[in-house]
């Protein structure tokens, strides 16, 4: 299996976006970040690229052309720093998952995702590693749109955390075990 060397969390830039359910990507790998010596800075006005202090193998990075368009800055930084799709992860919400479920697939559709369908058309494959953090269940007579741009409620939150730490753990797990033990660790958890 391949080594990750690129992580993508996927959201929409601008404090109005911030703490919305489509956001979970960028708050996964912000999470991931705090951890490590380093700042955010911007990368040709196409993503946020994490400089790390030290050596640092993964780059990580969130495309700033909002949400749909998420293809572009991800091929961009592939590109320069010569990321193959299957050395890519990315992270995004799902609504068609339970909140507190998480997959973590090497391949797949984008499952009506329009960040992930950005991707998969730009690099056109989908193989590339995904880590999907379950939002729904979409409610009924909602919008898919206005539900994945609202915020979390507060009777949600506490199931968020839980999320947003078991999602750091599997990052880790996913760059120390590689990508295949990473998700056996997750399928014996929910098994527990």
């Amino acid at each position: 299996m391949a080594k990750t060397k690129l992580i993508v969390g996927l959201g929409n830039p601008g404090r109005e976006y911030a703490e919305t359910r489509h956001n979970i990507g960028f708050i996964a790998l912000d999470n991931f970040a705090k951890g490590l010596e380093g700042s955010w800075k911007e990368w040709h006005s196409l993503a946020e690229v994490f400089d790390a202090c030290g050596l640092f193998e993964v780059k990580l990075a969130k495309p700033l052309l909002y949400m749909n368009n998420s293809g572009e800055p991800v091929i961009k930084l592939m590109r320069y720093f010569d990321i193959k799709p299957e050395e890519i992860l990315v992270i995004s919400d799902d609504f068609s998952i339970p909140l507190g479920t998480i997959r973590l697939r090497s391949n797949g559709s984008c499952g009506g995702h329009n960040g992930l369908a950005s991707i998969l058309n730009i690099l056109e494959t989908n193989t590339f590693p995904r880590l999907r953090l379950g939002i729904g269940p979409l409610p009924e007579k909602i919008d898919p749109a206005d539900f994945v741009l609202s915020r979390f409620t507060k009777a949600e939150l506490k199931t968020v955390n839980i999320v947003l730490k078991n999602a750091l753990e599997v990052i880790s797990n996913v760059l120390s075990l590689g990508l295949e033990k990473a998700a056996s660790k997750i399928s014996n958890n929910l098994s527990k």
